[in-house]
């Protein structure tokens, strides 16, 4: 057994089932391990960054890590923008690089780099295998650092030789450590805070915002008159009819500064102090008064569950009631297309159980707000900033959860990062139903010009943010791969077209054109 069977064994054996991959000469042994061992599904890419985002939304559903295979330093640099992602998202995956044989590295052949350093910042865990009897063990260990609390991406890199040698065969993987209970203190200074009276609110982030931690923290705003809020870019959010609603503290930084106005404490509950997400001139940096008292319940990568559990029984609050969302989805909008049509007839259409990936960035800015009481659905979002993530991560929610309908919200300009995941999701026959907004620019960069204070701003700046000159055809480009897909301009339009792809088993794409 070489040194590549030995790995995959060990991936399989350890629950890593699932292989997004774009490989080169390098990493062929592993391609042809895969024929030695069953229990590997591994899925090709046409683009290293459609693996690191596939990755990150197959682990967001599957609450474990898939495995990527990445083709050298220039492979892994295609990825690292969705490993920033995932890395912000605090996804488990192991990450696997191919490289050089070891011997050949000296060389400085074309494509010799140091991707260890290349690795370093996107990953909590990077390591080398130096030879082929170690490739399973290094596995293994990467395997338990992606599942440390509270997830990271753990990148192994592969010597080819190191592969194609012989191998010591499976390695078993050791548990990760259970996370860390708060202390008795942090559930008494955060109990005494919620009783004193003053303004105070709950931001919740991580496994605070799954089905039971939202519970948890309703029962407990609900007792004590706390606010309830998101952070801004949640990872993962339980939504709709039966769960308890939590708005997201908004992004420009005037809005979330008067949402923070005069609160004298916010809680941190697996989220951290909210800050702007760029600088601006004459603009705070802290999204929060100076005189806000920050108390931390629970960090991301401690129990936040128990913390939450704990703090209930402190204040009594087990038994109150959580006003869980009851089921009321808007009515259909009709007429022309405008984002607040389009978000009540989506809000109106979703399935229930679906699993709704957001990267409309504006054309869709109403949608979080219409949707609360719809059917129950789980909501994911891009928490790194990185565009491009979105079509990746619907990919890797649909194997994830290959019972469940995904609903990819997809704003025009960040699709064209990984256009090529509708080959990847027509190949797999994917459940996934594509709303592509198409309004022809980089809408949302128009408005950061005018945040930004940008003064004298002319015809060649603007150029800059337009995607017209030619236009895109993304129904066409939807075609092209394989996908059924349909061009609609009115709300009419939209709703047979929307009804129709979300009934109808395997990936379509419905491009609405916004004026």
């Amino acid at each position: 057994m070489n040194g590549a069977e030995s790995l995959v064994r060990t991936l399989v054996a350890g629950g890593v089932d699932t292989c997004f991959a774009n490989p080169g000469t390098s990493e062929m042994h592993f391609v042809a391990a895969l024929d030695r061992v069953d229990g590997m599904r591994c899925v090709l890419v046409l683009f290293e960054g459609i693996a690191t985002g596939a990755a990150d939304g197959y682990a967001r559903m599957a609450d474990k890590p898939a495995a990527t295979l990445l083709h050298l330093g220039p492979g892994l640099a295609n990825g690292l923008a969705n490993l920033h992602n995932a890395t912000k998202a605090s996804t488990p995956i192991v990450n696997i690089v191919g490289d050089h044989a070891t011997y050949h590295r000296s060389y400085d052949a074309p494509l010799t780099s140091d991707i260890e350093g290349a690795a370093a910042p996107f990953s909590g865990w990077v390591h080398t295998s130096p030879d082929a009897t170690r490739v399973a063990a290094d596995g293994a260990a990467a395997i338990t650092a992606a599942r440390s609390a509270p997830g990271q991406v753990a990148t192994l890199i592969l010597p080819a030789d190191t592969a194609w040698n012989e191998g010591s065969g499976p390695v078993a993987v050791a548990e990760a450590l259970k996370r860390t209970r708060v202390s008795q203190d942090c559930i008494k200074d955060t109990a005494k805070a919620l009783r004193s009276g003053e303004p105070t609110m709950m931001l919740l982030g991580g496994l605070a915002l799954r089905e039971r931690g939202l519970d948890l923290a309703g029962r407990i705003c609900a007792k004590t008159g706390a606010k309830l809020m998101s952070q801004t870019f949640p990872g993962r959010i339980e939504r709709g009819a039966g769960r308890v609603p939590v708005d997201r503290l908004p992004y420009p930084v005037n809005q979330a500064r008067a949402t923070l106005a005069g609160l004298k404490h916010i809680v941190l509950v697996g989220s951290r102090i909210p800050v702007a997400f760029f600088a601006y001139p004459d603009k705070p940096s802290l999204m929060a008064s100076e005189d806000t008292e920050f108390l931390t319940l629970a960090r991301s990568e401690e129990d936040v569950l128990d913390a939450l559990e704990r703090l209930a029984n402190e204040l009594d609050a087990q038994s109150f009631p959580s006003q869980a969302a009851k089921l009321a989805p808007p009515s259909l909008a009709t007429g022309a297309i405008t984002g607040a049509a389009i978000s009540h007839s989506l809000s109106a259409l979703i399935p229930e159980n679906a699993i709704v990936v957001d990267e409309s960035i504006s054309a869709s800015a109403s949608f979080f707000a219409a949707s609360w009481n719809s059917q129950p659905h789980t909501y994911l979002q891009n928490m790194g900033g990185s565009i491009g993530l979105g079509m990746p991560m619907a990919t890797g929610a649909a194997i994830a959860c290959p019972n469940r309908p995904v609903l990819n919200l997809q704003a025009d300009g960040s699709s064209m990062y990984a256009i090529q995941s509708l080959w990847t999701q027509v190949r797999e026959g994917l459940n996934i139903t594509t709303v592509l907004f198409n309004n022809k620019s980089y809408a949302c960069l128009r408005d950061e010009l005018a945040n930004v204070g940008a003064q004298n701003v002319g015809r060649k700046a603007l150029d800059m943010l337009d995607l017209s000159r030619p236009d895109i055809d993304f129904a066409g480009l939807a075609r092209s791969m394989g996908m059924a897909a349909a061009r609609v301009t009115t709300m009419d339009e939209f709703n047979v077209e929307l009804a129709r792809g979300l009934s109808t088993p395997g990936p379509c794409l419905i491009e609405v054109q916004i004026t």
